[in-house]
């Protein structure tokens, strides 16, 4: 993967001549969303599989998560959703290793916001692991338990699988919605579409993602 892309936190894709005009009521391939060449598996039944790839780093996927938090809400069981914390080198490692320890304790749903308003409002570092430690003990959770978690085999495994999907859905930039193993899209996608910023493109990839979920559901029928 192209390590400036890496560095880029949910820049807009270039777009390619050709594409047809479109928007996110009546998205088009190439345009709000993309394809993948190769579908990934998923063990969601009849439900839909829709991944976040995130980071919380990102000021971008700060500004999407309460966004994407009521529309997950909204999807209720007619979507399984997941959340993966995208590596990006040293730098922001405690970082990624935070959200799989919380996942690991079954801690995330209750921690995720507050992990992001630590770093973008109360600007808590976590580019240590002393300062990730610390946060959670702040926090109310157990120090040791999660010490032992955050060092574990299982978090380790986590982040390996991380970087291998990463791979195989050719994950860019970030947030980056995939839905079904087959279908992503982002908020960059959308504006750079629509030459639209902020709220709108957030809303709008909201709409492609409606879009997208229906379309992936009729499919399984």
């Amino acid at each position: 993967m192209n390590s400036l892309r890496r560095l880029i936190c949910c820049a807009a894709l270039l777009a390619a001549p050709g594409f047809a005009a479109a928007s996110p009521a009546a998205p088009k391939e190439g345009a709000e969303y993309q394809v993948l060449p190769e579908a990934q598996p998923s063990d969601s039944g009849r439900r839909i599989e829709v991944i976040e790839f995130f980071a919380y780093y990102c000021p971008h996927c700060y500004s999407f998560e309460p966004y994407l938090a009521d529309w997950v809400k909204k999807q209720g069981d007619n979507i399984v959703f997941r959340r993966v914390h995208v590596p990006r080198g040293a730098q922001v490692a405690a970082q990624q290793r935070l959200f799989f320890t919380l996942e690991s304790l079954g801690l995330l749903e209750q921690f995720h916001g507050k992990v992001f308003n630590a770093y973008h409002v109360e600007r808590v570092g976590f580019t240590q692991d002393e300062q990730v430690f610390d946060w959670a003990s702040r926090a109310g959770i157990d120090r040791a338990k999660f010490i032992d978690t955050y060092r574990s085999f299982g978090v380790q495994a986590k982040l390996r699988r991380a970087q291998a999907m990463m791979e195989a859905y050719r994950i860019t930039h970030w947030p980056m919605i995939a839905i079904d193993g087959r279908f992503l899209t982002s908020p960059g996608m959308v504006g750079e579409s629509g030459n639209v910023s902020g709220n709108d493109a957030l809303q709008g990839t909201l709409q492609v993602m409606d879009t997208l979920v229906a379309r992936a559901k009729a499919d399984k029928k």
